[in-house]
């Protein structure tokens, strides 16, 4: 059975054709009758369409050159995806890292050829299908250093899977959260956010724009210079056409991250992406997860706990990373702070764009720390007890619904598409 890849700006879908006597699956067993078309009677078996192929100013849109891997072949790759292989788990499918040859793609041994990290989606339903398809749509056809390289995918029967570049490196959410990790140094962490938001800005600004929607710490991949990569598309959405300020969708994300207006509307704004995009880099700042329910009370949400202490330069210092200790220009994480608190504006219209973020992190990375050491402080104030600062868990992960953010273990909300309505702090 072979399948063409059909992409365009609107849609990917698969359409099989089938020869010898291998039948095709059935409707009821196979997501293949979502979003399924006819074969034009002109492709040859195993072509890929592309419509329209653009340019793009910070990356480019690029004819998809994605290998067709057998299931065979990837399990070969990841020697029979071995636990000890595994790399990651999510919502919707596990990582496992493999190895396969840098021209042919064929399967190779540990050591031989180049890492790749092979995702193994649950197909079982049709959220999972749907973010593989998404996953196939957006990364097949992006090029761009700070977006993950699509190198190739299976599908086979009721097996779902996509084949990445590897990142070395891991998750920024390791780095920050996993016990016994090695510090960030402050120049770090900007170089971080500043290629995320270079990644974010090109999503933007694409001809058809798209919406990340799954901007978090967990997403952002780190290859071994610390230049971020933005990873898992399966959320993604084209942008808003036709005049339009957003477009409706159900609400699906991580408790945390996900924008105001969307958890309670549906509504899903460019910037909505914006405001993911400040979460992430208040938890850069102070090392703390977005949600952590071992905190103390009223210490839980970081956002609403740090806010107040964001625009005032001593307040800042007492929810500083620890871990920086005195080693970063208090000037500059000032300014850091106020560019979170633009992003985190409950009004999208009031965020800053994509093309902004990336400017005012080339201003603050710009700012070095004063070598006497005097604007961190030499000395860290003592917090009153009604602004206590929080102990630093950085070993717990727990993604909520906003209907429920309590000590569930939902890796992403998964709620209905009609309106959801949250309590305000």
């Amino acid at each position: 059975m072979h399948m063409l890849l059909v992409v365009n700006h609107d849609y990917v879908c698969f359409v099989s054709s089938v020869h010898s006597d291998r039948k095709s699956p059935s409707k009821n067993n196979s997501p293949r009758d979502i979003r399924s078309t006819t074969a034009p009677s002109s492709l040859a078996e195993d072509d890929v369409v592309v419509v329209r192929p653009e340019e793009s100013l910070r990356g480019e849109i690029v004819v998809p050159n994605l290998k067709m891997f057998t299931f065979a072949e990837l399990r070969s790759a990841t020697r029979n995806f071995r636990p000890a292989t595994v790399l990651g788990e999510g919502g919707f499918g596990t990582v496992f890292r493999g190895w396969i040859d840098e021209k042919t793609y064929a399967p190779s041994t540990v050591g031989h050829g180049i890492p790749v990290a092979v995702k193994k989606s649950n197909s079982d339903s049709s959220q999972g299908f749907k973010e593989w398809q998404a996953e196939v749509k957006f990364l097949g056809k992006f090029s761009h250093p700070n977006v993950v390289k699509l190198l190739g995918y299976c599908w086979e029967e009721r097996q779902l899977l996509l084949v990445y570049e590897y990142v070395q490196k891991g998750s920024l959410e390791n780095h920050l959260f996993r016990k016994g990790a090695e510090p960030l140094p402050w120049e770090v962490r900007l170089k971080i956010m500043l290629g995320a938001a270079r990644g974010l800005a090109f999503l933007h600004t694409t001809e058809k724009q798209v919406i990340y929607r799954d901007l978090k710490s967990a997403n952002i991949l780190l290859d071994g210079d610390f230049n971020a990569k933005l990873s898992d598309f399966g959320l993604a959405k084209l942008g808003p056409a036709n005049g339009d300020s957003h477009v409706s969708t159900g609400v699906v994300g991580t408790y945390g991250y996900a924008a105001p207006e969307y958890v309670a509307t549906g509504h899903l704004y460019l910037k909505s992406d914006v405001f993911g995009f400040g979460v992430v880099l208040l938890e850069i700042i102070t090392g703390l997860r977005v949600v952590d329910m071992f905190r103390p009370n009223g210490q839980q949400n970081l956002v609403d706990w740090a806010r107040p202490f964001l625009p005032d330069k001593r307040r800042l210092k007492k929810i500083m990373d620890p871990e920086l200790g005195k080693e970063y220009p208090l000037r500059a994480a000032a300014q850091a702070a106020e560019l979170i608190l633009n992003c985190l504006e409950s009004d999208p219209k009031n965020r800053p764009g994509a093309e902004e973020l990336v400017e005012a992190l080339e201003h603050i990375s710009a700012i070095k720390k004063n070598p006497k050491g005097s604007n961190a402080g030499s000395r860290q104030p003592t917090a009153r007890p009604e602004e206590s600062t929080p102990t630093n868990y950085r070993h717990h992960n727990h993604h909520r619904s906003p209907r429920n953010p309590g000590r569930g273990a939902v890796d992403r909300l998964r709620v209905s598409p009609g309106p959801l309505r949250v309590k305000r702090p």
